[in-house]
């Protein structure tokens, strides 16, 4: 019998840090949600459809830093004769290692720290392992939080492993039972999400495997035309060969990319990520999972950049990827009341070195050839109807994740996943869902949580007349509601009579966040003015008012809130970049460039994928002082794409 155990690791990880204070309501960019399309008429990509401008109802994690302390992490562990995984429900559910115990090998690439990034939807997000992403474009709002973990067995009496959520924004539930029968030489995944609405909705789905970046090595999937991007623009290409480079020999891809195999349909559906031997990780699923990707960091100077700054000694990665659309450029619709299952495995393959060494064609053709023999795409459908059941049982909590699976109405589909309340916060709002009575907190605590959206907007509007009339909380979560609807004028609205009722800084960000889509800076600059009168200590809200005193030009304030704070606050990373390019807009070049160079130089903690902004500015400076070009140090260089 295979084994299920609850254990746990030590690991250097950064502190995570609490929530942001204030909702996501300007959003992080996405690369993604800005391109450009030149694509055939029967390519089939749902371009740019269910993109999001922000996270809400979630909340950014961006008060993280970089410094690493040797921490205790939960582990769940499936292992058998032939595998070992093991599991971080606490982070997202990450696979976070997969071990050949034939080989002694590690088919992942795992990193050596939990180190924080801004690459997620909600920033923080860490490299290595396998990260389940779901419902919007991106890495998932869940990737650094805990899932509910629970176990149930498969009709053999061999241990599951059952880790799942509500995903807050398309409103699903969805589940993940990982299992190993006693003769299985790869891990079993079965997915289900389920739409319980009766509305179309947008899904996402993209399961991220970080595989080892080997020395010749080769990733081999069943296709011969690819997706990708170049200079704002998707269109398709040729490959293995696109612009005289074999992309699937990944060491020579020069910068940051994302090819999208396009798989063709009667063909098995799997992506392999080979070494210079012919060995390693095999992933394969059944047919609603029909497109697999290569993402590359690329092999130049910011490349590397990247890769060292996502680890500490465990070396380079690339990621190979599998999901339900044929890009990432947009979701697919999900109808009502529909349950989506497929069914994945991931364990070692070996082709013959000689074939390794061969033509990408004759690679694939190889691997192809072995899963059709095997008879691979038919024993897992059956494996996934026969686990239909399994599925849909009942599981033993082990530990809960967040309650707002609870608070959602359960449909007939996931009744068999148990949700559960547990903080007050949330208790509370319950309270007001079944009274229609919000409570009040005071002006200067943080706001709690962020549940009103187009479902139950209407109920706390009614309540404004009766038994919140003189709520200035509710009438601030009635504008939060409105904004993110993009109904600007009622929320402004109702945050202003938040605000008239009690004076308080997260209406004064609510304004301001209006005020600046408008295109009114003058009055955002005011508005967010007086919310920092007001908290001007907390980090995360001194963030978002400094990117927004930024995109407004309002150096001076920046200057003069900057100068005022503690020396603590003021080696942050990211305050201490807004402060240097607005004494520089201010012709302070001298000034502003020595303080840029001290200690080595500013290291923004939460530095944003594709983000050039103190790179450029280094450019600026240096070429003002010295009136010349000069290329920008290698701690500056973030630009990989």
């Amino acid at each position: 019998m295979s084994q299920l155990r609850f254990e746990s690791i030590k690991i250097r990880g950064a502190d995570l840090g609490a929530e942001s204070c204030v909702p996501d309501l300007l959003g992080e960019y996405i690369l993604q949600n800005d391109l450009e399309f030149r694509l055939e008429e029967d390519d089939e990509i749902y371009e740019g459809y269910g993109r999001r401008k922000n996270a809400y109802p979630y909340r950014q994690y961006n008060n993280y830093t970089r410094e690493l302390k040797e921490r205790e992490i939960k582990t769940a562990v499936l292992e058998n004769e032939y595998l070992k995984a093991i599991f971080l429900p606490e982070y997202g559910g990450r696979l976070w290692e997969l071990w050949d115990k034939s080989t002694e090998k590690n088919l992942l690439y795992t990193n050596d720290v939990l180190q924080f990034s801004n690459l997620a939807v909600r920033n923080a997000w860490f490299s290595g392992g396998v990260e389940w992403n779901i419902g919007v474009i991106g890495h998932t709002p869940y990737t650094t939080a805990p899932l509910y973990t629970a176990v149930t067995e498969t009709q053999t009496g061999n241990p599951v492993l059952r880790m799942y959520e509500y995903e807050r924004i398309r409103k699903v539930p969805y589940q993940m039972d990982f299992w190993l029968e006693e003769e299985d030489r790869a891990l079993n995944c079965r997915v289900r999400i389920v739409n319980e609405t009766d509305e179309v909705i947008p899904m996402y789905w993209w399961s991220n495997m970080a595989v080892p970046e080997y020395e010749d090595g080769r990733i081999v999937v069943p296709a011969e035309k690819a997706f990708t991007y170049a200079d704002g623009a998707v269109f398709k290409v040729d490959i293995p060969i696109v612009k005289c480079v074999d992309v699937t020999d990944y060491k020579k891809i020069p910068k940051s990319v994302d090819y999208f195999f396009d798989i063709e349909e009667g063909k098995p559906k799997y992506i392999a990520n080979l070494n210079k031997e012919g060995y390693g990780l095999l992933h394969t699923s059944t047919k609603r999972l029909r497109s697999r990707k290569l993402f590359s960091w690329g092999n130049g100077c910011a490349s590397d950049h990247w890769q060292e700054f996502l680890t500490d000694k465990a070396g380079r990665y690339v990621e190979i990827q599998a999901g339900l659309g044929k890009t990432q450029y947009g979701c697919v619709p999900m109808a009502p009341h529909t349950a989506w299952e497929w069914l994945e495995q991931y364990g070692p393959v070996t082709l013959p070195k000689a074939v390794k060494e061969k033509s990408h064609k004759e690679r694939e053709e190889a691997l192809t050839a072995l899963l059709e023999n095997t008879k691979c795409s038919e024993r897992m459908e059956k494996k996934l109807k026969e686990t239909g059941p399994m599925a849909k049982s009942r599981a033993k909590l082990v530990t809960a994740g967040s309650g707002y699976g609870a608070l959602a109405k359960q449909g007939e589909l996931s009744k068999h996943l148990e949700f559960s309340i547990s903080s007050n916060s949330l208790k509370k709002w319950k309270l007001f869902f079944d009274t229609g009575v919000l409570h009040q907190p005071d002006a200067g605590d943080i706001p709690d949580e962020f549940l009103i959206d187009s479902e139950n907007l209407e109920f706390l509007v009614n309540t404004l007349k009766s038994s919140n009339k003189n709520n200035w909380y509710a009438y601030y979560q009635a504008g939060i509601g409105y904004f993110s609807e993009g109904d600007y004028e009622t929320a402004k609205k109702l945050l202003m009579k938040s605000y008239d009722m009690e004076e308080n800084p997260w209406s004064c960000h609510g304004i301001t966040c209006i005020c600046l889509i408008a295109g009114q800076k003058e009055a955002a600059v005011k508005w967010i003015s007086k919310g920092l009168a007001m908290e001007c200590r907390n980090l995360s809200y001194l963030k978002e008012s400094f990117k927004i005193l930024y995109l407004c030009e309002a150096n001076k304030e920046i200057v003069n809130i900057f100068e005022k704070q503690d020396k603590e606050i003021q080696e942050v990373g990211r305050l201490k970049f807004y402060y240097v390019s607005a004494l520089h807009k201010m012709g302070k070049d001298r000034m502003a460039y020595e303080i840029l160079e001290k200690d080595g130089g500013i290291v923004i903690d939460d530095i944003r994928e594709g983000e050039d902004s103190v790179a450029q500015l280094w450019r600026e400076l240096y070429e003002k002082l010295y009136g010349a070009e000069a290329d920008v140090p290698y701690r500056y260089d973030f630009k990989a794409f």
